[in-house]
């Protein structure tokens, strides 16, 4: 299932903890229930967002792997 992204954010590239800085910086520019697409090279990516979701409240509706990239669907929860 693919969600529709009202935004995207593209951290190919960067490490551990830009995309997550990155992130919450989108993130919180945007309504609740908004959805952003955020993609990341990073191998630290998936288990950091997860902790990331955890702490902030935010959903990540899904996770995936794409030509090498991590793609995540991460919906403002508040």
């Amino acid at each position: 299932m693919t969600f529709a992204a009202d935004q995207v954010l593209d951290c190919s590239g960067m490490l551990c903890p830009m995309p997550v800085v990155k992130t919450t910086k989108a993130i919180k520019a945007m309504q609740v229930g908004q959805v952003l697409k955020m993609i990341a090279t990073d191998p630290g990516a998936p288990p950091d967002m997860a902790a990331w979701a955890r702490q902030t409240g935010n959903e990540i509706l899904q996770e995936a792997k794409e030509e090498g990239k991590f793609v995540f669907y991460i919906k403002r929860v508040r």
